[in-house]
């Protein structure tokens, strides 16, 4: 099994070696498996319960002081599966999982995946704060107040002038993602704790088909970094359409990252895998770590 992950495109972290030393295990973990979807889901729940990663434990607190996770997952087959805005739940992409297997739907949403989640026997209700993110909530100047139209102020001001949506708020490491392949099928996914005192209920790129994830017999993508531009242009999809044109996974990361640089202020990042275990990545942040283990 051949497995590519990455822990967020963003600023350098403040402890890199730890964190590439998971990301290390996350793709070991993953290679251990017989088949792409377990790869990419097992490789995805090491970073989830990492509290260093922006992903289930340790993720993005929104503007009402709630912590709410996305993920998204594509196999090669184009059958895909998404759940979002799920407070209390750390292994958002075992959610994600039951959606594609479970239900005749894509993307299911809030206390519904929740419900759902809870009903297959995922694990609710789970304290998604880190002591980082308590630090870093319980420091800010002032926090949002008032109803929706207020929060909605609020944030606006606050990062309106800031194309990668952080403004003065400390730096988020996006999301993370894994894309595993045997030799013959591939899958995709990506997982998030979203964007650090966004508005409240907001989803990004992540769980969005084609933005945050995307898989085709060609090969699959997982993406990271400004959320709003990585959907409106639909980076992962673009990357698998350079694959489609006969670019080797490397040159579809770069061209697709570069025509991302042309047409949007954000940084993001993407990595990109094929059934012959070509690995590609870029990205135009200050940073962005990766793993790959295995061969096919």
């Amino acid at each position: 099994m051949r497995v590519i992950v990455h822990g967020g495109a963003g600023s350098p972290a403040d402890e890199p070696t730890p964190r590439q030393e998971v990301l290390d295990a996350a793709a070991e973990t993953g290679g251990e498996t017989d088949d792409p979807t377990d790869a990419v889901v097992a490789a995805v729940r090491v970073l989830e319960g990492d509290p260093r990663f922006n992903a289930g434990v340790g993720s993005a607190v929104q503007s009402d002081g709630y912590i709410r996770t996305d993920a998204g997952l594509m196999t090669d087959d184009r059958e895909a599966g998404a759940a979002c805005g799920m407070p209390g739940v750390e292994a958002a992409i075992e959610v994600a999982r039951l959606v594609k297997e479970e239900t005749p739907h894509v993307l299911v949403s809030g206390v519904h995946a929740v419900d759902l989640a809870e009903a297959f026997g995922v694990e609710t209700e789970v304290d998604l704060w880190s002591e980082r993110t308590r630090e870093q909530w319980e420091d800010l100047d002032e926090r949002p107040a008032g109803d929706a139209g207020e929060h909605a102020e609020w944030v606006s001001e606050r990062f309106g002038g800031d194309p990668e949506g952080r403004g003065e708020t400390p730096a988020d490491h996006d999301t993370v993602g894994a894309v595993a392949t045997d030799g013959e099928t591939v899958a995709a996914a990506t997982s998030t704790g979203g964007r650090w005192l966004a508005l409240a209920g907001r989803v990004g790129d992540v769980p969005q088909v084609g933005s945050g994830f995307y898989c085709t017999e060609v090969g699959g993508v997982s993406a990271t970094g400004a959320g709003e531009d990585i959907a409106r242009l639909n980076l992962s999809r673009r990357a698998s359409q350079f694959l489609e044109d006969g670019l080797d996974a490397q040159a579809a990361a770069d061209a697709a990252l570069a025509e991302f640089g042309d047409l949007a202020e954000g940084s993001a990042g993407l990595i990109v895998l094929s059934p012959d275990g070509d690995c590609g990545q870029a990205y135009n942040s200050e940073a962005m770590q990766t793993a790959v283990s295995g061969s096919v």
